[in-house]
């Protein structure tokens, strides 16, 4: 058995399906997702990837199967209830607020911690007051614990594309989960920017973050992954690790192209 096998299981999927009328866009898949793995899902365009995810965090319902989080059945609750109690995720644009603060961002990220309503912010209550104080250290503390704390008061909109996604998941992180889902983190980045998330992301594990990632950046998937699921057509094809992966002939026919040198992608 390997150190991994005796890890806690956070994120499990058993044979998930979803259909849209005729179409199946994801059929019987299973996933574990072990306490603090990186894990990676890829596979070609059309393959189920984001469907798969937005079943894993409610915005789909679950046509057939299960998703499980520590045990617990995610798949009758709906979207609020999976971000308020189990799993925070981002997704393929980023959806900052632009013209508001990196502080300002982060602490939107707060609310489901907070317990003032509409009427204590018109009036100002103490419960307002609190929830305020309370939202603002935590995003400061989130801010300084991963960097961007210099970048509190910079209005999102004045940050590099690279940057943007950095807030993007330190607002994720406010909702104190132990597992984080990314969907496409480095699209539209440089290699500069890309490789930048990378070491974010692995510093993000390193410190106890279970995270999920999309990406079409095999390079990025190769090098952060200890474990890959492979689609194609909505089907499991293949999980193992980095080099298994790299090495299995279905895999590199379904995703990589018949002809290419799989090992590129490690480089």
């Amino acid at each position: 058995m390997s150190e991994r096998d005796n890890r806690p299981v956070l994120l499990e999927a058993q044979g998930v399906c979803k259909y849209f009328g005729g179409l199946k866009a994801v059929e019987n898949v299973d996933m574990q997702i072990r306490e603090g793995d990186i894990f990676g899902i890829i596979g070609p365009n059309g393959a189920g990837k984001t469907t798969f995810f937005n079943m894993c965090t409610g915005m789909y319902p679950v046509t057939k199967g299960k998703i499980l989080f520590e045990g617990n059945d995610l798949t009758k609750l709906n979207t609020e209830e999976i971000a308020e109690k189990y799993i925070a995720r981002t997704f393929q644009n980023i959806q900052l607020f632009r013209f508001m603060t990196v502080l300002e961002n982060v602490k939107i990220g707060c609310h489901v911690q907070t317990h003032s309503n509409l009427f204590d912010a018109i009036l100002h209550s103490r419960r307002y007051h609190d929830d305020e104080a309370y939202t603002t250290k935590k995003s400061l503390d989130i801010l300084k614990r991963i960097g961007l704390y210099e970048y509190r008061d910079v209005k999102a909109s004045n940050l590099s594309y690279g940057m943007q996604r950095k807030v993007e998941i330190a607002r994720a992180m406010a909702l104190d989960h132990k597992i984080l889902l990314l969907d496409e983190p480095a699209a539209g980045m440089n290699p500069q920017e890309t490789q930048s998330l990378m070491e974010f992301i692995k510093q993000l594990n390193a410190d106890g973050l279970t995270i999920a990632v999309i990406e079409h950046d095999m390079k990025f998937i190769m090098n952060s992954c200890n474990r890959i699921l492979v689609l194609n057509f909505g089907q499991k094809i293949f999980e193992g690790t980095p080099q298994e992966v790299k090495e299995n002939r279905e895999v590199q026919e379904a995703y990589f192209g018949k002809g290419m040198v799989a090992g590129e992608a490690l480089k």
